[in-house]
């Protein structure tokens, strides 16, 4: 058995659940504070559910994407000669998960106003409010599908941002 990867991949497991829920509690912290102050996951608003669910699914899948390069900036600080050290790594790490933070407002954001253009008429918070279930499922589609689309950018973007070491060209 390899220990240092054995190690290494413990490591990646407690940091992905750490950051995960941490991001999803303050995003849905956020969420329920700016718009949804009366209404909670006990009571019997359904729409606020699915609402809520679609949005924790969009942030989920997007710090899939961003998760990866975390653990990159820490597979090379244990493999390279050069050492990294923590303070680089978290500095990266925040910075990454950062970008990925604003990625999901301008996506949450891009879909709401998306939605308000094709629907107009619906107030969609009023609606969620009211326990609209059909403008709540629309609205978590949308923003999936959406997310679904751009995710493989935003990895792009992050990984664009890893430090890796020079290579020389062998042709």
């Amino acid at each position: 058995m390899n220990k240092q990867l054995f190690t290494l991949a413990l490591f990646e497991i407690v940091l992905s659940i750490v950051i995960t829920v941490v991001i999803i509690y303050v995003s849905y912290s956020i969420l329920h504070r700016l718009f949804f102050k009366q209404t909670d996951l006990k009571g019997d608003n359904i729409a606020f559910t699915v609402f809520t669910s679609g949005i924790v699914m969009s942030i989920g899948m997007i710090l899939s994407e961003i998760l990866p390069s975390i653990t990159n900036i820490v597979r090379l600080a244990t493999t390279q000669t050069e050492v990294i050290d923590l303070t680089t790594i978290v500095q990266y790490s925040g910075i990454y998960l950062f970008i990925g933070f604003i990625m999901a407002v301008i996506l949450n954001a891009t879909v709401f106003m998306l939605f308000s253009l094709l629907t107009r008429g619906i107030n969609e918070f009023e609606a969620i409010k009211n326990n609209n279930v059909a403008v709540a499922i629309m609205v978590a589609v949308t923003l999936v599908s959406i997310t679904l689309i751009v995710k493989e950018s935003i990895a792009m973007l992050i990984s664009s941002l890893i430090p890796y070491p020079e290579v020389s060209n062998f042709m």
